[in-house]
């Protein structure tokens, strides 16, 4: 049951998870602030900007989500979605790709997100293959650093923060509304997941929360991959509770103890109750700062 979970969150592993996407693919739109919104719906939450130079996105969800994206950010403005950003390459934030690149959309990501979606790839934590994106899902523009889109009166600064959740992620800055989109760097209200198989490591993970916190103040209204809109002190908290637990770890490590010793140990305990019953469970957290280390 877990790796059939697993799988519904990231891959789209089966038809039947793919119809039961559409079924649930209903889009909750909230104004965050500057002609920004925040949508809800089926895989990682987007945000889009929406103003007189048209409409852009931040990750489009599952590919079922596609019509009921459009039509959300239809409610908001009739232009097109001139550009799709991508903050990393699993399927729950690039599926909508192809339905958006061939209605016109540019697609823009890490220069890791469009080889990733070339080529089959395998998800050790999900033991899922990933068979290579169709050629219109794929990034057209890619960095390597750091670039920026100026539309709609926002410079939207899309930095790459390396080895992180993946080897390809993305934190995305709207300067001027002041509103940062974290990817699956922030998971808030449960267990992150690092996919070591995609490059993602605990160090890289804390590195690119830094970076976060760095261009976030108190006012800076912050947008998880998945979870609710938070804020900088939450991400802080976010970011003391994982260090803990890499520190911990990496402790038990040194001494010796094997990736089952130190999960005996419970070293996330006492936060397991409040956030290891969703998505990824304590063990499973363990395992990837253990493994990443």
């Amino acid at each position: 049951m877990r790796r059939i979970a697993l799988a519904a969150l990231y891959c789209l592993a089966s038809t039947a998870v793919a119809q039961d996407a559409e079924k649930q693919s209903a889009i909750k739109s909230t104004a965050i602030r500057d002609g920004l919104y925040f949508l809800v719906g089926q895989g990682g939450n987007t945000v889009a900007s929406v103003g007189p130079d048209g409409i852009y996105i931040v990750d489009d969800q599952y590919a079922p989500a596609s019509d009921a994206i459009r039509a959300a950010l239809k409610a908001l403005g009739d232009k097109p979605v001139r550009f799709v950003i991508n903050t990393h390459w699993h399927g729950d934030h690039t599926g909508g790709n192809e339905s958006f690149g061939l209605g016109g959309s540019v697609i823009v990501a890490h220069d890791n997100v469009r080889k990733r979606m070339s080529t089959e790839q395998f998800i050790a934590a999900l033991e899922s293959k990933v068979p290579p994106s169709p050629a219109a899902a794929l990034p057209v523009v890619t960095f390597t650093t750091e670039t920026s889109l100026h539309l709609n009166g926002q410079t939207a600064r899309i930095i790459h923060v390396a080895d992180a959740h993946t080897d390809g992620d993305a934190l995305v800055y709207f300067e001027q509304a002041n509103v940062l989109h974290m990817g699956d760097v922030y998971f808030n209200g449960l267990y992150p997941f690092i996919d070591t198989s995609s490059g993602g490591t605990i160090d890289g993970f804390l590195a690119a929360i830094d970076k976060g916190l760095a261009l976030a103040n108190a006012d800076t209204r912050i947008v998880p991959g998945h979870g609710a809109l938070s804020s900088r002190a939450e991400l802080a908290a976010y970011r003391t509770m994982l260090g803990g637990f890499r520190d911990r770890i990496a402790a038990l490590k040194a001494e010796g103890k094997t990736l089952a010793e130190v999960r005996a140990a419970k070293p996330t305990a006492e936060f397991d109750e409040e956030l290891g019953n969703a998505f990824i469970k304590p063990d499973q957290l363990v395992g990837f700062i253990y493994e990443s280390l």
